[in-house]
């Protein structure tokens, strides 16, 4: 009989994680009180764009193995149990927002009446999980053999559907032999293929995940640092990140300047541990993620400010073609988009802004809706005074400038991701300008 999975929460998480168990051969429910993303996920229509996932989730609905509800309930008999649901940053911009977590716990805890895994797979502080586990001992059934384990979430979007079915590595938070080998049994097909387990304790589970999205935000924002010296000594910063690239120590991934990090992880994860760190009496140990955080908001700032100087010095009047709304590509999330705070910010200056993204057009208007919102990139750009390219989708690094140059008022660029051919650009007669480069 083939293991019974429950996967609690069914945002961008938990509907990758619940595909990714029914292709791996499991039996899926996935519960979330939203009635109308229960009825979208049961019709195969994800509540995020993610290549491939509506075309998974809509594989196993038909075989039967996947299916989804808005009652808890549905999920007792299932033999583990994921937790997924989202941790926001609270209203103080600094803390997790935990609301959600417990509130799944209190929900399931009384179900389970049979042995069980409960497995948190949510972004949490360190020693979130050990509150849990208490609460679970608490309100669980007398004399149920229930257990809480925690194997944080690693996903790329854009990838996640590869990141759920052969990740880089497992991390498995556990507090007995029984836990590991359910987990180790979950995961086997990843782990006969060579994906590397690393087996551990609760604490250090939580913080792995906060670790490596803290590592990642500090190299992105160490290469828009030095890219503010390379701008004024007159360097290049994508041959000088090339080079230090080479040295295996250091890597070539997450060096790449512009306008920074942004999504709904390494900006709100990054100043939730410089939280957890205040509460637990070690502030000082993060203090340098402070920067990280301040340097990586000023790119947006600096952004700002270029396309003023360049639309010669008041946005007033002047139409900036703002292309992708989206904080990556191959995604259509918006939140903490540094394109988003850009465009909203020259608005304010009183710019005719027209955005265009391949995907995240509906939910940057939710967001900002006073934004004027484009059919395409030519529509985007004509008549436009500054082309900011915010967003490097392949459809955008792939434009003719030449043609481009048909339609713009003036033949600006800000290459925001540095990621275009800026010689091609220059030689087609556009005012090129990467962050960093000469």
């Amino acid at each position: 009989m083939r293991m019974r999975v429950s996967v609690i929460g069914t945002g961008y998480l938990g509907s990758v994680h619940a595909a990714g168990m029914a292709e791996l051969g499991y039996s899926v429910v996935g519960i979330d009180p939203d009635a109308d993303k229960i009825a979208a996920l049961s019709a195969g229509s994800a509540p995020i764009f993610e290549p491939g996932l509506d075309e998974l989730l809509m594989r196993h609905l038909r075989s039967g193995s996947l299916r989804f509800s808005s009652d808890v309930e549905d999920a007792a008999g299932a033999d583990v149990h994921f937790v997924c649901v989202g941790t926001p940053q609270l209203s103080d911009g600094l803390g997790a927002d935990l609301t959600d977590i417990h509130a799944a716990i209190d929900s399931l805890a009384p179900l389970l009446d049979r042995p069980s895994l409960v497995v948190g797979k949510s972004t949490v502080p360190v020693g979130t999980a050990h509150q849990l586990s208490d609460k679970l001992a608490r309100r669980a059934p007398a004399g149920a053999d229930a257990e809480l384990a925690w194997n944080p979430e690693f996903l790329r979007e854009g990838r996640a559907i590869e990141d759920t079915l052969r990740p880089d590595r497992l991390v498995f938070g556990v507090n007995s032999e029984r836990a590991e080998k359910i987990l180790r049994e979950l995961y086997g097909t990843a782990i006969a293929g060579g994906t590397p387990v690393v087996v551990t304790d609760l604490a250090t589970s939580e913080l792995v995940k906060v670790s490596a999205n803290a590592f990642l935000a500090t190299k992105i924002s160490f290469i828009n640092a030095i890219a503010e010296v390379a701008e004024v000594s007159g360097a290049d910063i994508t041959s000088l990140a090339d080079a230090l690239g080479y040295d295996d120590r250091i890597g070539r991934k997450f060096l790449n300047a512009g306008v920074g990090f942004g999504g709904g992880c390494l900006p709100k994860d990054l100043r939730a541990f410089m939280a957890r760190a205040g509460e637990l009496g070690v502030a000082d140990a993060l203090t340098l993620l402070g920067e990280v955080d301040a340097i990586n908001l000023r790119q947006r700032e600096r952004v700002v400010e270029l396309a003023q100087r360049l639309a010669g010095g008041s946005m007033i009047g002047r139409r900036v073609a703002v292309l992708g709304a989206a904080f990556k590509p191959h995604s259509d999330d918006v939140r903490d988009s540094p394109a988003l705070t850009i465009a909203g910010q020259l608005h304010l200056q009183g710019a005719d802004v027209a955005v265009f993204d391949p995907q995240a057009m509906e939910k940057a208007r939710v967001i900002y809706p006073t934004l004027e919102y484009a059919d395409s990139v030519v529509d985007a750009c004509t008549g436009a005074h500054v082309v900011l390219l915010l967003t490097e989708w392949p459809e955008f690094r792939e434009l003719d400038p030449a043609e481009l140059g048909d339609v713009v008022a003036a033949r600006v660029v800000v290459d925001g991701r540095n990621c275009l051919d800026g010689n091609a650009w220059r030689a087609a007669g556009w005012t090129y300008r990467g962050l960093g480069r000469r």
